[in-house]
C-alpha cells in the first residue's frame, strides 16, 4: 500500500522560502510520475510541479517557473518541492501525489491521473 507523508509547509514572508518533503512508503522511485499539487480555498487543485522518476524530466505550472524546482532522493524515497521568492498567491494546501501504474509524466499530467495523495501540507505567504 502506498503511503505518502508530507512535511516542511509553515508560514512565510513575500519572498521567502520553504522546501517541502514527501516521504513515500511502499512505493519504489522506479520509472514512474510523481507531482506536487496545490489547492486554495475555493480553488480547484492545480499541478505545480511533476517529475518522471526515470528521466527526472520535469514539468511546472507557468506560475511557479523559475521560483519552484522538484526533486528527488531516490535512497531515501523522497520528493521534495523547494519553493523560492515566495508569494501571497502561493498559499494553498500543497499535496504529494504518486501512481504506480502512471509511467511517465507529460505537460498535460493532472489530478485525476494520480491514485494516491498524501494528507498534505500548509503554505501561507504574507504580504
Amino acid at each position: 500500500q502506498v503511503q505518502l507523508v508530507e512535511s516542511g509547509g509553515g508560514s512565510v514572508q513575500t519572498g521567502g522560502s520553504l522546501r517541502l518533503s514527501c516521504a513515500a512508503r511502499g512505493y519504489a522511485f522506479k520509472s514512474s510520475c510523481m507531482g506536487w499539487f496545490r489547492q486554495a480555498p475555493g480553488k480547484e487543485r492545480e499541478r505545480v510541479a511533476a517529475i518522471n522518476t526515470f528521466s527526472r524530466s520535469t514539468y511546472y505550472a507557468d506560475s511557479v517557473k523559475g521560483r519552484f524546482t522538484i526533486s528527488q532522493d531516490n535512497a531515501k524515497n523522497t520528493l521534495y518541492l523547494q519553493m523560492n521568492s515566495l508569494r501571497p498567491e502561493d498559499t494553498a494546501m500543497y499535496y504529494c501525489a504518486a501512481d504506480p501504474v502512471l509511467l511517465y509524466c507529460t505537460s498535460t499530467i493532472g489530478a485525476r491521473n494520480f491514485a494516491n495523495w498524501g494528507v498534505g501540507t500548509q503554505v501561507t505567504v504574507s504580504s
